[in-house]
């Protein structure tokens, strides 16, 4: 059972990133205000669970929140500042977008650019230990997958509905027979050699 909280007294919001590792599209990520007294026993690291139990679970997360948002960085803009800047931009613009602001903030990795004067707690796995960050990882992974879905449709040799922009064969594969798209982050290595690629 994930933890509830890190510390009670505080108003705390969950944060995590989806699509870091991709060589396709924007990272997402999600910032989460839940309940102190919330619990859900089904609610896990998004990578844990299934496709369909994230679906399931990201209208409840959403309706039993006190708030959440989204945040985006393209792929323009990871090349500009790259992938760790933009991932704690996406956080950054996540929070923005909150209706309550929190007063600390549950961040899952070990590194973070503060945001304003919030305090923040970086954690390692968090999004396996407290219940805050285990949704926010949902929310953006599954709000990333839809976007990758869509694209997928007017560039359907790249596979992104399956792949949803990761280094797989064969996307990789197709990478080097059809080159890139606009929503390629070319600062990536894209090809095992980039010598092969023609940009």
């Amino acid at each position: 059972m994930l933890k509830p909280y890190y510390d009670k007294q505080l108003i705390e919001a969950g944060c995590d990133e989806a699509g870091r590792g991709c060589l396709a599209g924007p990272v997402y990520a999600a910032a989460v205000i839940l309940p102190k007294t919330y619990k859900n026993k089904w609610l896990d690291d998004s990578k844990k669970l299934s496709d369909k139990d994230r679906y399931e679970l990201r209208p409840e997360i959403e309706s039993q929140a006190i708030t959440w948002a989204i945040g985006v960085v393209d792929n323009t803009e990871i090349d500009e500042i790259n992938i760790l800047k933009a991932s704690f931009l996406a956080m950054h613009r996540a929070i923005d977008k909150l209706k309550q602001m929190p007063e600390l903030l549950l961040i899952d990795g070990n590194r973070f650019t503060p945001y304003k004067k919030i305090n923040h707690q970086c954690i390692v796995k968090g999004d396996a230990k407290f219940l805050s960050i285990a949704a926010a990882s949902i929310l953006a992974k599954t709000y990333r997958d839809d976007f990758m879905k869509e694209a997928a449709i007017k560039h359907p040799e790249y596979a992104w509905e399956q792949n949803m922009g990761y280094p797989t064969k064969k996307h990789r594969e197709a990478i080097k027979i059809y080159g890139t798209t606009p929503l390629h982050r070319l600062t990536f290595q894209l090809l095992p050699t980039q010598l092969e690629l023609n940009f």
